[in-house]
């Protein structure tokens, strides 16, 4: 026998459809911080957020993020803020290591829906199967031809940071893979 909720049960036709959306971010401040296990902890306490020492992780604390791209190097990112590299560095008192705002060189785009991790993979050679690339897992790696860094953020949706340079070749990649995925 039937139960009586699911022959009223109402199913979307678009229920299966996947989907996808893409768009550039708001400007942000990027900063690259390289050093050491002494810097990436006075790095933590200057930026707000620890630096992770797990590789491939990115770490988030309210409208700040750093993400793990080396031993010894993250890019942060925060809100705009134009002192912001000069307070970290100021963090630093004579321990080696270095902050670079790269705010004007890089720019986000973000990538979401059922059909993300299909339509960066037209052009990333990556498996971004939720199993491999998880939740929260960032790196280096090529959409296409440009170097970029990806980062999931949940499990339809990434971060895509290009050098601004790239950005429309990027843009018109994903517009291009869509399309011809269906999206």
């Amino acid at each position: 026998m039937v139960e009586a909720a699911k022959i009223l049960e109402r199913v979307s036709p678009l229920a299966d459809q996947k989907t996808v959306s893409f768009g550039l971010l708001p400007p942000m401040t990027r900063l690259s911080a390289r050093g050491g296990a002494e810097a990436a902890l006075r790095f933590s306490r200057a930026f707000g957020t620890s630096l992770s020492a797990d590789a491939l992780k990115a770490t988030q604390a309210g409208d700040r993020a750093a993400l793990w791209l080396g031993p010894d190097e993250w890019l942060l990112i925060a809100p705009l803020d134009d002192r912001l590299a000069g307070s970290i560095e100021g963090g630093l008192a004579g321990e080696p290591g270095c902050i670079v705002d790269i705010s004007h060189r890089q720019v986000g785009i973000e990538v979401s829906g059922t059909a993300a991790a299909e339509v960066l993979n037209a052009g990333c050679p990556l498996d971004l199967d939720l199993a491999a690339f998880p939740v929260g897992m960032c790196t280096r790696t090529v959409l296409a031809k440009a170097d970029v860094v990806l980062w999931r953020l949940a499990p339809d949706h990434f971060r895509l940071e290009c050098w601004r340079s790239f950005a429309p070749y990027c843009f018109d990649f994903l517009k291009q893979a869509a399309d011809d995925c269906g999206y």
